[in-house]
Formats: C-alpha cells, sequence, structure tokens
C-alpha cells in the first residue's frame, strides 16, 4: 500500500511538472562528459545536514554529472558565520584565502554583500520563467535583489520555527499542577506556564529557598523581534531599494519586553549554554524554540550535577505566537549563490541545483535534514508525507524529526512565512536584535539574583528592573545601536 500511495504522489509530481511547463532555457552552452567541469560548493551543514547533503553530490556525480561532464566538490566551512567571513575574504581577495567558490550558501544580507562587488549571477540567464514558477513564491522573492529584483539566489532548502519540549519531565509538571500543552500556543500562555513551572520546581526543595527552574529558552532572538513585530502589525526592518528604515513602535516593543525580558528576569527563561539544546541537556531548561533543522540536537536523555542520565521524549508543538496577532511564522534557511566564473561552470551550477531541488529528490533531503523542501509540488503534504515514509523505511527515524517535518509543513500552509528583504548591514542590524535584549536580560538577571542571595525574594528583586525607565533606556539603547547599522552607508 506505501508503494501505491508513492506511486501515486510521484505520478501527482509529474501532473503538476507537466502543467507548470518544464522547457529548459536555450543557454547555447555546451558540456563534454569526456572533459568534465569541476564545479566547487561552500556550506555550513553539519551533523546529519552534512551527511545528506553529502550523498545527494554522490548521488549527482555517479548520475547525472558523469552523464554531462560535471563534477561537484562540496567543502563544509563550519557554521554559519565562519562561512560568511570565508566567502566576504575570498571576495575582496584577502590574502591568503581560497578563490571564490562556484557556489556557496548565503543568506540575502550576504549575498547582498557580494552582490555589490558584481560577483553573483542574474540566475535568470539559466532559468524559464516556468521552472521559476515551480518554487513557493515567497522563496523566490526572498532570492531577488538590486533594483532590477533579479534572482540571485537559488532557493534549495529551508527551515522555520517550532516549540520543541521535554514532554518526559513536562509530564511530571502537568500531572501535579494540571498544567496543559494547550496553553502554549501563546507567547502570554508560555510565560505564564514558566512562572507555574518555577513556582513548582522551587516547592520540590521547601528547605532552599528561591531554587526554582526556568522553564524556556530560545535561540533566535532576531526572530522573536523581526516576527514578533510582524504579527503585532509592524516590519521592524522596513526594506525599499536597499534603503531600510527602522520601525520602532514602543508600545510593540513593550510586548516583546514583556514577553521575554521580564519572564528572564524573574527566572521563568533562560540562557545558559551556547544553544538551548545544550539547556535542556543538563536539565537547565525544558522547552525551547529552535529551527526546524536543529531539531536532530534536541537531546535523547538529560544528566543534571553529574548524576545518572534519563531518557526523554520529545514532543514537538507549533511555535507560540502573540495572542491576537496576524500569523506570521519565520521563512529561514541559507539558498545558494552562483558566482560569475565561465558559462560553462555557471551553467553546470544551475544544474546541480535545478537537480537537487527535484521534488522528490529536495523531500528526501528534508527527510534527512529537518529542512523543507522549495517546490510547490513537493510541499504537497500527501505527497510530501509519501516520500518521508518512503525515504525512511527501515531507518527507525527519531519521532521529533519526522514530527518537526509534519508540524512544519503545517504551519507554512496556515501561517504566513516571512523574512525581512536584504539591505546594507543587514547582518549588523540583526546582531543587534540578536544581542540587545538577551545580553539586558542576563545582565539584569545577574542583579535580581545577588538581590535574592542577600534574603529578598525575587518577585521583589525583579520588580525593581520592572520599570517604565528600565524599558525606555533600553529602547534609546537599541534604536542607538540600530542607527549605528546604518553610518556611512
Amino acid at each position: 500500500m506505501k508503494k501505491r500511495g508513492l506511486a501515486l504522489a510521484l505520478a501527482l509530481s509529474l501532473c503538476l511538472g507537466l502543467l507548470s511547463g518544464c522547457q529548459e532555457k536555450d543557454t547555447g552552452v555546451k558540456l563534454d562528459s569526456k572533459n568534465p567541469v569541476t564545479i566547487s560548493i561552500w556550506h555550513y551543514y553539519n551533523g546529519a545536514q552534512k551527511a545528506a547533503f553529502d550523498q545527494m553530490v554522490q548521488e549527482f556525480n555517479e548520475s547525472v554529472g558523469m552523464e554531462q561532464g560535471i563534477v561537484v566538490e562540496a567543502f563544509n566551512y563550519g557554521n554559519v558565520s565562519q562561512l560568511i567571513e570565508s566567502v566576504v575574504n575570498s571576495a575582496n581577495n584577502k590574502v591568503g584565502t581560497e578563490p571564490i567558490p562556484n557556489i556557496f550558501a548565503a543568506y540575502a544580507d550576504t549575498a547582498y554583500q557580494i552582490d555589490k562587488l558584481d560577483l553573483v549571477v542574474d540566475l535568470g540567464q539559466y532559468l524559464t520563467e516556468e521552472e521559476i514558477a515551480q518554487y513557493i513564491p515567497s522563496y523566490i522573492e526572498e532570492g531577488r535583489l538590486g533594483e532590477d529584483h533579479a534572482l540571485k539566489i537559488f532557493p534549495t532548502a529551508k527551515s522555520s520555527e517550532v516549540f520543541i519540549v521535554n514532554k518526559t519531565d513536562w509530564d511530571k509538571f502537568a500531572q501535579d499542577t494540571g498544567a496543559s500543552l494547550d496553553s502554549l500556543d501563546t507567547l502570554e500562555g508560555l510565560a505564564k506556564v514558566a512562572e507555574q513551572y518555577y513556582a513548582w520546581t522551587d516547592s520540590l526543595t521547601p528547605d532552599i529557598r528561591e531554587d526554582g527552574k526556568a522553564f524556556f529558552g530560545r535561540d533566535a532572538m532576531a526572530n522573536y523581534f523581526i516576527i514578533g513585530c510582524k504579527q503585532l502589525g509592524v516590519e521592524i526592518f522596513s526594506v525599499e531599494n536597499g534603503e531600510v528604515s527602522f520601525q520602532i513602535d514602543p508600545s510593540v516593543m513593550r510586548r516583546l519586553w514583556d514577553n521575554y525580558y521580564l519572564p528572564y528576569i524573574n527566572g521563568y527563561y533562560g540562557a545558559y549554554g551556547r544553544f538551548r539544546s545544550d539547556d535542556v541537556k543538563v536539565g537547565d531548561i525544558i522547552a525551547l524554540v529552535g529551527s526546524t533543522s536543529s531539531v536532530t540536537y534536541f537531546p535523547d536523555s538529560v544528566t543534571i550535577n553529574d548524576q545518572e542520565p534519563y531518557s526523554i521524549e520529545a514532543a514537538v508543538l507549533p511555535t507560540p505566537a502573540f495572542e491576537g496577532g496576524e500569523p506570521y511564522a519565520v521563512q529561514q534557511g541559507a539558498g545558494m549563490v552562483v558566482t560569475k566564473s565561465t558559462p560553462e561552470q555557471e551553467y553546470a551550477s544551475v544544474v546541480f541545483l535545478k537537480w537537487f531541488t527535484e521534488a522528490e529528490r529536495n523531500i528526501r533531503f528534508s527527510a534527512g535534514s529537518g529542512y523543507l523542501p522549495v517546490k510547490i509540488a513537493a510541499n504537497e503534504p500527501e505527497y510530501f508525507a509519501a516520500v518521508v515514509d518512503e525515504a525512511l523505511a527501515g531507518t527507525n527515524p527519531p519521532a521529533k524529526l519526522t514530527d518537526t517535518l509534519k508540524i512544519a509543513l503545517e504551519a507554512a500552509s496556515v501561517q504566513k512565512l516571512y523574512t525581512n528583504r536584504a539591505f546594507e548591514g543587514g547582518t549588523d542590524a540583526r546582531n543587534v536584535l540578536e544581542n540587545s535584549m538577551s545580553r539586558k536580560a542576563a545582565e539584569d538577571a545577574a542583579k535580581v539574583q545577588q538581590l535574592v542571595d542577600t534574603g529578598m525574594s525575587r518577585k521583589e528583586a525583579a520588580a525593581q528592573f520592572d520599570t517604565d525607565e528600565n524599558f525606555e533606556s533600553w529602547l534609546v539603547s537599541l534604536q542607538a545601536a540600530l542607527a549605528e547599522t546604518q553610518k556611512g552607508k
């Protein structure tokens, strides 16, 4: 039955492809299988993502690549920051750097920066409008840069965010308190549950005062700002023709402050290790918001204070949103940028990217990586599920991965995926959002703890920082830091 379902799904995909028109653009470029052209790719995939990508590269080289005369060489450059630094240095011919690759993974801000150096290929030279129309429109729109709105980023794999909770420890908490997972639909509900969790964990050790635990943490604070503002009707990075204006609405900023800074200084939220999955692993928190592509790093066990580790089950839920807000969710995940070289290398690069994003193949990459496929046909739920089932058959995949793919696909069908347009200084501006409130919260939480250590209750100590003056001072510093990113631009 599974194979019959997959056959039907494949037929559906084929029909969709035929309806959209699959004729390739005549570029005049000819390749020779006897004299293959080599193209290099720099990426930041690690762990399961790297394994899945390497497998795809090998498959291409042994099939289409061999037939057409293309050899793909893929290189991992650590994490996103390291990759960006390497690409920028190569683009600027910094001494000691490697030549810029034929393809590199990039977010829009990095692509924009390299495009300003006239090093990025307009993919419209190699793709027909019919081919482009097969991809999800918002993914294509994200890849259009410059005043001419040319397609400069090839969508290859996307991600969003999900809420993941250590259900094993949640169940103990819920059994004692009556807490419900339904309360986690909104950010306001999340804050209330986190307060309840702090009080419950504090009550477990009545002989030790104010030792409650944080419930929740988040990895990407910039997403909290960008999507939170969008849900509340404000585009914090409003970009027109590459020029940005920062839309800082005090009332919107106050809601973001009240639903992160205040729970944090009260001990309800936390951030201790490099990533929040690290915090879950040692029992410092039991829930997080993270990328769909990072779900494989959510731990399978918890070890507290060198005690014997215990296994945990993960529950994956949609990301909480602001009460009364618009249903926006983050659209993220780097695409691939093709750099200017020879016509043969540029053409070969596009051949590989088109092959990689064919619906079934792209879903198979999703099944092993936690990313979402980029073509419209690949996001059809029944087809997606059938290919994933077939790809993972016999592998005993972790439930957290399959649940994440299901939740993310469902969310993408009912929510509006959003990412801001690229602008000069965009990476710096995003870093401001990443660090401004989180750093302030951590610093003030440490001061609260000092007061608690003197005998003051945590609520009393936190109340000293829960003031209009403190919020307004932070808001001024945020505006100044964002303005600084545009000086000299």
